[in-house]
């Protein structure tokens, strides 16, 4: 008995075919990206992407904003939403370096969030006041290891890829920064253009328009490359002659966990043809970034390579969330 209904079952197509049927019936609503930060680089990326994404899914593609904690309570916010593939989270270097900086999470990035596909990357540059006599990364670097309580810089917040760069210099060089958290890179930046912090780290699309008013004197950028916004501009690496120094923001899209692999390809499918978007490319260059895109697989394979060096320098400096 129990196999002739087996094979009525067969029959009427009830067994065998939930993927399939998956794959077909997905998006079956609204889908919802997830921006855990105010604005900014992230949230441009996002609204961008949801226009050009709606019409390829056949559903209506919404940017909420769940700011908070880090990014934490957004990034919280998507790992324990039903992993059907309608909730997206967009965030950068805080998904790999929350883990080191917080003494306890909600949530396990690696393990309640599946990498989907990166979006973008955009490099920070390192700046001086223009009334600071300082002209190179040399000279800057040499007198804060004389000097080491002289100069401070401001950031969003611990974790953030402004407070990396100075800290991942600081270990490299020997130099010391004063970090001074912020809500968030207004403040910050005013400051900075003020004299009130000596040093920016800075996100090169925030940046860029003071250095081009004379206002800001750009020392490097921290990208392995140098910027085609900035090509005076050296890099960290060919300033100190150091190699090894790489600190890139970059932003990509997650899901939660146990999202079935057929939707997480549909949407690594559909937002790769976003980024390759004449369009979409123009947006993020104009925000100082560079569209990235790849496999799902390549994108957790450089938040393992991250999570392992940057929580290695989290160590080291003995940083802490704000």
């Amino acid at each position: 008995m129990t196999r002739h209904f087996f094979v009525c079952l067969v029959l009427l197509g009830w067994v065998g075919t939930t993927p399939t049927l998956r794959a077909e019936t997905f998006p079956s609503k609204k889908l919802v990206i997830v921006v855990p930060a105010l604005t900014g680089s992230s949230d441009v990326f996002a609204r961008a992407m949801a226009l050009r994404l709606a019409p390829a899914l056949g559903q209506p593609v919404v940017v909420e904003q769940k700011p908070g904690a880090g990014t934490n309570i957004g990034n919280d916010f998507v790992a324990k939403s039903a992993p059907d593939g309608h909730t997206l989270l967009i965030n950068g270097l805080p998904l790999v370096t929350n883990q080191a900086l917080y003494a306890k999470l909600p949530y396990d990035t690696m393990r309640d969030l599946t990498p989907v596909i990166e979006v973008a990357e955009v490099p920070n540059v390192i700046t001086v006041p223009a009334s600071l006599p300082i002209s190179t990364l040399r000279e800057l670097v040499d007198l804060a290891k004389k000097e080491p309580d002289r100069f401070n810089y401001g950031t969003p917040g611990a974790g953030s890829s402004g407070h990396l760069s100075a800290e991942l210099l600081s270990v490299k060089s020997g130099a010391k920064f004063t970090h001074v958290p912020y809500q968030g890179n207004a403040q910050a930046t005013n400051d900075h253009l003020g004299g009130i912090l000596q040093v920016g780290f800075i996100n090169l699309p925030v940046g860029l328009q003071f250095v081009k008013a004379g206002r800001l004197k750009a020392l490097a950028v921290t990208s392995s490359k140098r910027s085609p916004m900035l090509p005076d501009v050296p890099t960290v690496a060919e300033a100190l002659n150091m190699p090894d120094y790489e600190l890139t923001g970059w932003f990509g899209i997650m899901v939660p966990s146990k999202t079935p692999p057929d939707v997480v390809a549909r949407l690594n499918l559909e937002i790769g043809k976003v980024l390759s978007d004449p369009s979409y490319i123009e947006i993020v260059k104009a925000a100082g970034g560079t569209v990235l895109g790849g496999s799902a697989a390549q994108f957790e394979a450089r938040m393992r390579r991250d999570t392992l060096r940057l929580s290695e320098v989290i160590r080291i400096t003995g940083a802490k969330a704000n």
